[in-house]
């Protein structure tokens, strides 16, 4: 990969600053991941910026998380944005939470995490009134949710019109079952919203981690592009969580070979120019 890119999706987390409960389960990457790890495991892959998205640790350690890739951002230069936790279900009472992260000019954006809830999390007025509260910020908003949620999450953004999303993952289809329906109309759906874009990130940790292929993740990444457009589409690593199934390296060389067919403005469109603007970086 010789051209430059920007990261629209890595974590950083230190087990002796912050608890990470889901990490339990994963015990391949219940370590700390700082950027001089990511430095090295990315070799030769010319990284100039790094969208840092909260890595999900105990929600009343949201804000600390920010003040602490803050910190980190003072000797790691690249770490251009960061996505925070907020509590969104608290609807109209979350404006003081997103005060304080609007105070901080590295926050971008939010991510409240609806992978892990149930039936009409994301479609509950309070949410949704939390979620319609983000452009009085300047914040966009990161959805994370896997495949089944995606009709759901097709009335939250039909009521937030004036929100920047970004759809982390894909949403997260069945790659490992060969699913891709009703994934696909779901996602042809959600990216016929002019505001939504979509994150070319975290395939590989939805197929089998062991014998996942190229081939295998194509048909997603296709319709992901077809859907958004090279002009809403952005690379993502999911770094650390990613290397459960691949290698930093190993996941940019499978996505260059399946968007070869992009023209050369498309392909730094997708991996550096359009998350370089969705996160207003700096140039």
């Amino acid at each position: 990969m010789k051209q430059t890119i920007i990261d629209s999706h890595v974590h950083f987390w230190d087990l002796a600053s912050l608890s990470y409960d889901w990490l339990v389960e994963f015990p391949a990457i219940n370590r700390p991941f700082l950027p001089p790890d990511l430095t090295t495991q990315a070799g030769q892959v010319q990284l100039e910026g790094l969208v840092f998205v909260q890595a999900d640790c105990r929600p009343e350690q949201g804000l600390a998380e920010v003040e602490w890739v803050t910190e980190l951002a003072k000797t790691e230069p690249r770490i251009q944005a960061i996505v925070a936790f907020a509590p969104l279900e608290q609807g109209e009472t979350v404006r003081t939470h997103l005060q304080t992260l609007a105070q901080n000019p590295l926050v971008k954006g939010v991510r409240r995490l609806i992978q892990s809830e149930g039936p009409g999390f994301s479609s509950q007025p309070d949410f949704v009134r939390g979620v319609q509260l983000l452009p009085e910020f300047n914040l966009s908003f990161d959805i994370c949710l896997k495949h089944h949620q995606l009709g759901e999450v097709l009335q939250l953004v039909r009521q937030a019109p004036e929100v920047s999303f970004v759809l982390d993952h894909c949403g997260k289809p069945n790659i490992k079952m060969d699913l891709l329906d009703p994934w696909r109309e779901h996602l042809q759906r959600l990216a016929a919203f002019p505001n939504v874009h979509g994150k070319i990130s975290g395939l590989v940790t939805e197929a089998d981690w062991q014998s996942w292929t190229g081939q295998q993740l194509r048909p997603y990444i296709d319709h992901v592009v077809a859907c958004f457009g090279p002009e809403r589409v952005m690379y993502g690593g999911d770094w650390p969580v990613s290397l459960l199934a691949t290698t930093y390296q190993t996941w940019i060389e499978t996505l260059t070979e399946a968007t070869s067919g992009l023209s050369a403005e498309d392909q730094h469109r997708l991996f550096y120019q359009n998350a370089h603007q969705f996160y207003r970086m700096r140039d």
